[in-house]
């Protein structure tokens, strides 16, 4: 095996979809603990937190009790993409075309656009209220220097955002730990923290849902950062180290959003978290509101990287750099800045709207990219297929793919639960969003029957590089 080439921290990243050769593979598995703790320390985090307790009214226990399983739950989903990087050595989303084709991704690859825009956009706004209520800053200019930050280190690429991330995890790790430490030692949480709030299965699912989805949400494009991972990193190394920094990163902050949810319900996160952590209130947002442009680094980086998949799609002989790259992420950086002064002025209720119904659109993808990484191909996937306009070996478009995914989308409609639409079985359910489950349980095992009965399904045993690494050992 080559030896990996050695790669500057701030070096410009030359590529951007194209496959990366073992001579350029670098890295162990730990840096993925770090680039998914470090980067979800952050206000977005701590405000999703904070919905559980002042925007569902749930008391502490059940929101402290429903954030870690939802957390759990979606890390799983998560963290099994995270595998399929090192393996393959190509961005999330240009694999979707090998279940749904080169054309038939394409659907799926712009919603994915989408979401990141919507996350660049609540990042800002949060990292913006943050940086103007510090600085006095007028709140338009705030949001727009945390998104030109970002812009910066999408533009760098890769090696640049592992190292923020890496940093970030130290830094806001200390900051984290620091302000519990503050809320509940030094300052101490204010009377009637612990008893307010009502139980209510509405609350508890859709927190629930709330955070499984946070994680979910990182599928398409968690590989992203492990496709420069040697080959031989292995499928359990890779999972567990995203699993856990991405579990713990997101599990704590929403952790102490929820106690400034519980303490001040009518505050919005950035004074809810100054007052309960008074004394140091200045350097946790601080720290927080500036993980904000390292985390929204990461989303506008794959957000590029996903908008060029769509341009590749339709020009195949395209091979687009760096400069590319940053023009493309300006540009996703303008439509984020749009929505993010439209929606800054309600924005939990705004977030939690987004979140849930990104849910009903990403279920049903990763259900089939699931599948048919472990299950119907086992992992070996023919490359150069994935970068031809004809699909190669994929075809333009699988029928049954596509088909599963809109039939994902229509069975979650009836138990989906927000405040934009509710569907007629989660209203006689109490309102309990459980859409995400459904869609789960009917696609996954859908998508591989279809595919055995229509015999695209394969024996396990001609993939011995596949099943050696799925024991996490070395591929030769």
């Amino acid at each position: 095996m080559a030896e990996p080439t050695t790669v500057e921290p701030f070096q410009f990243e030359r590529r951007t979809i194209d496959h990366i050769p073992v001579t350029e593979r670098h890295g162990r598995a730990r840096n993925l603990f770090t680039i998914w703790f470090g980067s979800n320390i952050m206000l977005l985090t701590v405000a999703t937190g904070v919905v559980a307790t002042a925007v569902y009214g749930l008391p502490l226990w059940a929101a402290l009790l429903s954030l870690a399983l939802g957390n759990i739950a979606g890390g799983v989903v998560m963290a099994l993409h995270a595998a399929q990087g090192p393996q393959m050595g190509v961005p999330q989303m240009l694999q979707t075309r090998a279940q749904f084709g080169s054309y038939g991704s394409l659907l799926v690859v712009v919603l994915v656009v989408l979401m990141y825009v919507g996350f660049f956009a609540s990042n800002m706004v949060l990292g913006g209220q943050a940086i103007s209520t510090l600085f006095g800053l007028p709140e338009t200019l705030a949001i727009t220097l945390i998104g030109l930050l970002s812009v910066a280190g999408a533009s760098v690429g890769y090696k640049l955002i592992h190292g923020l991330a890496s940093l970030m995890s130290v830094i806001a790790g200390i900051t984290l730990a620091l302000a519990f430490v503050w809320a509940l030692a030094v300052n101490g949480l204010p009377a009637g923290t612990l008893s307010s709030g009502e139980f209510s299965w509405l609350g508890f699912m859709g927190t629930l849902s709330l955070a499984a989805l946070w994680q979910i949400a990182y599928a398409p494009y968690v590989s992203d950062y492990t496709r420069y991972m040697p080959r031989d990193t292995g499928v359990r190394p890779a999972f567990w180290a995203t699993y856990s920094g991405a579990v713990l990163g997101s599990l704590l902050p929403m952790v102490l959003g929820a106690l400034v949810g519980a303490a001040f319900p009518k505050a919005d996160t950035v004074t809810g978290l100054g007052s309960i952590t008074e004394g140091i209130g200045a350097l946790v947002i601080a720290v927080f509101g500036i993980g904000i442009a390292c985390t929204n680094s990461l989303n506008l980086y794959c957000g590029a990287l996903s908008a060029i998949t769509v341009g590749q799609t339709l020009f195949p002989r395209w091979v687009p750099r760096a400069g590319v790259r940053a023009l493309v992420a300006s540009a996703l950086f303008l439509c984020a800045l749009a929505m993010a002064l439209a929606g800054k002025d309600n924005f939990l209720v705004n977030f939690t709207n987004f979140m849930l119904l990104l849910m009903c659109v990403l279920v049903p993808w990763t259900a089939v990219n699931l599948v048919d990484y472990y299950a119907i191909r086992h992992g070996d996937y023919d490359i150069d297929s994935l970068f031809r306009r004809d699909g190669g070996a994929y075809g333009r478009y699988n029928p049954i793919a596509i088909a599963c995914y809109f039939l994902g989308i229509a069975v979650q409609i009836p138990f989906l639960s927000t405040t934009i639409y509710t569907g007629p079985i989660a209203e006689g359910i109490g309102a309990v969003d459980i859409s995400w489950i459904v869609g789960l349980a009917v696609i996954c095992p859908l998508y591989y029957a279809w595919m055995h009965k229509a015999g695209r399904t394969r024996a396990r045993t001609p993939f011995p590089a596949t099943d050696t690494l799925l024991a996490g050992g070395e591929t030769k």
